[in-house]
């Protein structure tokens, strides 16, 4: 089928949030709003932000794992919203996750050989026991680690044991919710050549959430960048990284550490604290830090357009010159992904 394999429009989630405060009703607040995106067949697309932006929210909409409460999302043409279980059952097969919290991810009391084999055991696959030996070596696991139990292993064999677990099944997609954050920096790199790798030999998708645009730099092919629950520009990597046109993504890429750190950098200053997510500002939600605010930005939100090869949801986007290429490099050869 051609077109993209998932495509969201307008996707939102709002939660309920307690007021301090002995008579305060409790108010609701939009974890994501309005956000739409796309993912091709084969590429990886970033998602960054700051914590309690939305990013795994997000990620969890794209999942179907929590239903938008507005838009749509649809996975190679499907509205997930009108599917029923022996649906899900079938499409979970073609998509699969790597959560943030490894430690909850592994059941320790099974060995690795065990949770490996278990989605297949589930879907009554006639070849489990030889497709569990086939992906525990593709992510490069021994078999003298096949049947420890998941506190016997370093954190990224742990790492390696999840993704073998979601590529058991032949997934299309995964989605991965900073799958490489608690690692050591040495095994964040061994990890994303890794994925790298697989993503070439299995022509997989990639939803890569994260903090770190140092690590999301090496992976994606586009990256949308949120704030307080909505996009505010999205871009191919090379135009992102090399001129971003929204001050916030600006920001994000000054702040990533230097290789080099009297090598001279364009800085981005921004003033105050993050809103709360609770009571986001009106009009730009970003306005309140931004040091190229106008009087407009404080009372029209704006919306995303199109500016060269970016979107982006900035009123001053066309008149900011973008600044000079930035070549972000951490503070160790070892995080030089190959």
């Amino acid at each position: 089928m051609t077109g993209p394999l998932l495509t969201a429009k307008g996707v939102s989630r709002s939660y309920r949030a307690s007021q301090p405060g002995w008579f305060r009703r409790p108010t609701r607040f939009r974890a994501v709003d309005g956000v739409s995106l796309h993912v091709n067949r084969g590429e990886t697309v970033g998602i960054v932000g700051e914590s309690g932006c939305g990013k795994s929210t997000l990620a969890r909409l794209l999942l179907g794992l929590s239903p938008s409460e507005t838009g749509t999302v649809r996975f190679d043409g499907t509205d997930l919203a009108g599917l029923d279980t022996s649906d899900w059952r079938a499409l979970r097969t073609r998509m699969q996750c790597v959560f943030q919290d490894t430690g909850a991810s592994l059941d320790p009391r099974l060995t690795i050989r065990t949770q490996v084999r278990e989605p297949l055991d589930i879907h009554r696959r006639p070849d489990a026991a030889a497709r569990t030996r086939e992906v525990l070596e593709m992510v490069q696991l021994g078999p003298h680690l096949w049947d420890r139990y998941p506190h016997e292993l370093s954190g990224g064999q742990v790492q390696r044991v999840i993704l073998a677990r979601a590529l058991a099944l032949g997934p299309d997609l995964l989605v991965l919710d900073e799958p490489v954050s608690a690692l050591d920096v040495s095994v964040q790199a061994q990890i994303v050549n890794l994925l790298k790798d697989l993503q070439r030999d299995l022509q997989l998708a990639y939803v890569f959430v994260s903090h770190d645009l140092g690590v999301v730099r090496h992976v994606a092919d586009r990256v949308y960048v949120m704030y307080l629950g909505q996009v505010v520009e999205h871009a191919p990597k090379a135009a992102l990284f090399s001129a971003p046109r929204h001050p916030y993504t600006a920001a994000l890429l000054a702040a990533i550490p230097a290789q080099d750190p009297e090598a001279p950098r364009t800085r981005s200053a921004l003033t105050g604290d993050p809103p709360s997510p609770h009571v986001p500002p009106a009009g730009c939600r970003f306005h309140p830090r931004c040091p190229h605010k106008i009087a407009r930005c404080a009372v029209e939100s704006p919306a995303l357009r199109d500016l060269g090869a970016h979107r982006v949801a900035c009123h001053r986007a066309e008149d900011l010159a973008p600044p000079a290429p930035l070549r972000p490099q951490t503070s160790t050869p070892s995080r030089e992904y190959a």
